[in-house]
């Protein structure tokens, strides 16, 4: 493990400030930046004993238990996952660990479960903007217990989604109030203007510098433009964790699939990609029956997807979609949340998102991987559904990643754990023979299914 000299700022900057906004953009690193940190002051410095994660429900079920899983520097530090029913969250509460990680709409249930016997004394806030609404319930219920909190870190790229308004809650759970005002609508006062019903409120000429100055010692605001350092294009790989009925409905799927093959030693390449392809559909969480017509199985990567989009607070993404039915659910889900968002079909779909008029692009990426221009429009690329051609994958990649680009550009993944989505990410990440691969890592998995069926 190696950090860019940004990152050992940051984890000496935690070190040195007990209570501290990392305002970094997705993809610098704020989740291993945090782990170091906490574990300095665990097991170096004696100087926190349990720390408490506040995450978005995706994030809480297995980003920062995989970060530590993936650097031997950081095995010392025990987890265990706050989630699940009350009895299912509580004996994880009992159980022993360094890090406690809970999903961002359980805190104030878990607040009002330890009130003044609150044994957390370090928390982590990651996406710390979830809590800027100074009227929301975990607002509140995290206020009212800081007084017990001796450190707190609040981590996000984007700490103002909406305006400079959203700062002060932020701020407030960082310093009680005293750089910002201890009243919101003292603070709104101070700075805004309002019009004359009294309903929009235009940051005054003065306010972006005075605040910025008031809280430049409590916080650290870096871009991924502005460090030469690092590349210029970084994958951020987002895990997906299958709910437990969505994980069973998988498990018995897989299974039929891969006992339709008789013999696992002569898989030919037509019938693997068939079966990877069905695979690859129930990971994304539908797949097509005989008739063309899909059926959902699971909503866990549309969630983390869903999840993912409100990180990155309104900045343009490009997203890469595999089957038809990928897309369907999307755009519902778009939808739903009133998304601003696009198919990607003609030439004045590709002007609008390069005009910054497109939130969400959609596209498949055989129909986009290449000529199209896309690098004015956004920096941040999703995939939802992964494609085992490697040319094909780069290709699409470099639709925002190239000449004209004048940001770095973060390409996230989202993969399903335990699926064929993690044989495919390995695929692209080796670069190798994708068609061998398909054949070698497909005859692992059935020879996995089989041996825990007892075949």
């Amino acid at each position: 493990m190696k950090l860019h000299d940004y990152q050992k700022y940051c984890v000496e900057r935690i070190l040195d400030t007990d209570n501290l906004g990392l305002f970094l953009d997705m993809g610098l690193g704020k989740t291993l930046i945090t782990l170091t940190a906490i574990k300095e002051l665990i097991y170096n410095r004696f100087s926190v004993g349990k720390v408490l994660v506040i995450a978005p429900k995706k994030v809480a079920e297995a980003t920062w238990q995989n970060e530590i899983e993936k650097w031997p520097e950081l095995g010392l530090l025990r987890t265990s996952t706050v989630l699940g029913t009350e009895k299912q969250r509580v004996k994880a509460l009992n159980t022993p660990a360094d890090i406690y990680i809970i999903n961002r709409d359980n805190v104030v249930w878990l607040v009002e479960l330890y009130q003044n016997a609150w044994p957390f004394d370090m928390v982590v806030c990651d996406e710390f903007s979830s809590f800027k609404n100074h009227q929301a319930k975990r607002f509140k219920a995290l206020a009212s217990i800081k007084p017990h909190i001796k450190r707190l870190v609040g981590l996000t790229g984007t700490p103002s989604p909406n305006g400079l308004l959203d700062l002060w809650a932020q701020v407030y759970l960082l310093d009680g109030g005293k750089r910002l005002s201890p009243s919101f609508y003292s603070f709104r006062n101070s700075y805004f203007e309002g019009d004359y019903m009294g309903y929009n409120y235009k940051a005054r000429d003065f306010s972006r510098e005075e605040i910025t100055r008031k809280i430049s010692d409590i916080c650290i605001s870096m871009k991924a433009d502005d460090y030469l350092e690092l590349p210029e294009c970084t994958d951020n790989i987002i895990p997906v964790v299958l709910s437990p009925k969505a994980e069973k409905a998988y498990l018995q799927m897989e299974r039929e699939a891969v006992l339709e093959l008789e013999d696992a030693e002569d898989i030919d390449a037509t019938s693997a990609a068939a079966l990877s392809t069905k695979l690859l559909q129930l990971a994304n969480g539908a797949v097509y029956d005989e008739d063309k017509k899909y059926h959902e199985i699971h909503d866990c990567k549309i969630e983390a997807f869903m999840e993912t989009l409100e990180q990155l607070q309104g900045k343009n993404v490009l997203v890469f979609y595999n089957f038809k039915h990928d897309l369907a659910r999307l755009t519902q889900a778009l939808e739903k949340k009133k998304i601003n968002f696009r198919k990607l079909e003609t030439k004045e779909d590709q002007k609008d998102w390069n005009e910054g008029k497109i939130n969400v692009l959609l596209t498949h990426p055989a129909s986009s991987a290449y000529g199209l221009n896309l690098q004015e429009g956004g920096n941040h690329v999703i995939w939802f559904g992964l494609t085992w051609n490697y040319e094909l994958y780069t290709q699409a990649n470099k639709r925002l990643h190239r000449q004209g680009q004048k940001e770095k550009v973060i390409i996230h993944h989202l993969v399903t754990e335990d699926t064929r989505d993690e044989d495919v990410m390995a695929a692209l990440e080796k670069k190798e023979d994708v068609q061998n691969y398909v054949l070698e890592s497909l005859k692992a998995r059935i020879q996995r299914v089989r041996a825990e069926i007892g075949g």
